[in-house]
């Protein structure tokens, strides 16, 4: 597993730290920037890194954004077909989300999140397997059919069927 781990300037220095933390405890850590502490950096340039990294194998590797809310990196990497990514505040809610979800990717906030909770959610998190139970593999599979097509009103209701652009003449 490689644990792919990225932050803008407001979560920079959570970054290095838990870089250099779960390389101490055994992990493979591939750093998707920024590399330097870049004031006005934009947050979504890393976690779009972070994201497309994580969906070339979302089985294997994790992946970890930071930014100052921590709102702004979940949103980026939720757009990504087979993330699931998690903004939470303890290393309880990690695995929870882990065990029951299968999500990948782990959001930050740096304005919010100590170093000691930050490092206790990190390790939780890429410690934690998914517990693949039925009913949280349905509700997975759910969302992954949301990525392929459009949503529908209801368990029992087909989705439309969309209607080609030349099938019908417009007048002129």
């Amino acid at each position: 597993m490689i644990i792919y781990i990225g932050a803008d300037h407001r979560g920079f220095a959570l970054k290095e730290v838990l870089k250099a933390h779960l390389t101490d405890i055994g992990n493979e850590v591939v750093d998707m920037g920024n590399e330097v502490l870049e004031d006005g950096d934009d947050y979504p340039d890393f976690a779009i890194e972070v994201a497309n990294a994580v969906s070339s194998n979302p089985f294997e590797d994790r992946g970890i954004v930071i930014c100052g809310s921590g709102v702004g990196v979940d949103i980026v990497a939720n757009k990504f077909p087979d993330v699931r990514s998690a903004l939470v505040a303890s290393a309880d809610q990690i695995r929870a989300a882990r065990t029951d979800d299968n999500v990948n990717v782990l959001a930050l906030a740096a304005d919010f999140t100590d170093e000691a909770t930050a490092k206790s959610i990190a390790a939780a998190f890429v410690e934690t397997e998914y517990d693949g139970a039925e009913p949280h593999q349905r509700r997975i599979d759910k969302i992954t059919d949301l990525e392929l097509g459009p949503i529908v009103s209801g368990p029992d209701e087909e989705a439309p069927e969309a209607e080609a652009a030349d099938s019908e003449e417009q007048p002129a």
